[in-house]
């Protein structure tokens, strides 16, 4: 269990965290604007889900491990990074707009091939927004330093301690950029009415991409 006189602190420290603009905010935000809510706050469940995996290394200690090797660091960095690119690059490629579907630009519900297209790329997104974050080493040393300040040891059971909190941290992050990418998307789907906007949009979340993949690869290990 969450120790009682740990939790207000906690919430508090998380949400102050979440709320913080970062390479995560930021990419739902421009998914958002430029793609619409549904792909905003598929990216945003996936990041979200991608911090269970930082929770469960910082509880099994695998995160001291790469916090204590460059060549692990280092490789887990340049993994994320590329990936990172490989999304920005797609994105310069990208005929401008989204998948039809209840976001579509002309606001009718999706069928048949569209409607199919819509789930496989809501799919695809989750599964950026996931690994984007997974593989990002700086959220898992986040985590390793920030969830041991809100465990006791003294009421034992640490690592079912750290699960909880990291579950906790995943859930917060979740609904907070699932709530950013459905307020983006609403403005997107707006200014995606005109296809010349959609596609210069495009183009700024390939840079923005392209940006954080070389933030990421130029990252220090602290």
């Amino acid at each position: 269990m969450i120790v009682a006189h740990l939790f207000w602190p906690y919430l508090a420290a998380s949400l102050i965290c979440i709320a913080a603009p970062g390479p995560d905010s930021l990419s739902v935000l421009s998914i958002g604007l430029s793609r619409g809510r549904r792909e905003a706050m598929q990216f945003a469940l996936g990041v979200g889900t991608g911090c269970l995996t930082h929770t469960l290394w910082a509880a099994l200690g695998m995160a001291a491990v790469v916090a204590a090797s460059d060549s692990l660091f280092t490789a887990i960095k340049l993994a994320g990074a590329g990936y990172l690119l490989w999304i920005g690059v797609g994105a310069l490629r990208a005929p401008g707009g989204f998948v039809g579907g209840r976001d579509g630009p002309n606001g009718r519900g999706a069928s048949g091939a569209a409607g199919r297209a819509a789930v496989t790329t809501g799919r695809r997104r989750f599964a950026q927004g996931f690994v984007n974050n997974s593989l990002n080493p700086k959220v898992m040393l986040f985590f390793i330093a920030f969830l041991p300040q809100f465990v006791d040891p003294a009421a034992g059971r640490v690592s079912t301690q750290m699960l909880l909190l990291g579950a906790g941290f995943a859930l917060m992050t979740a609904i907070s950029y699932v709530l950013l990418g459905a307020a983006s998307g609403r403005v997107g789907e707006l200014l995606l009415r005109r296809p010349s906007l959609a596609r210069n949009l495009d183009r700024l979340v390939g840079f923005l991409f392209i940006g954080l993949a070389a933030r990421l690869a130029l990252t220090q290990r602290v």
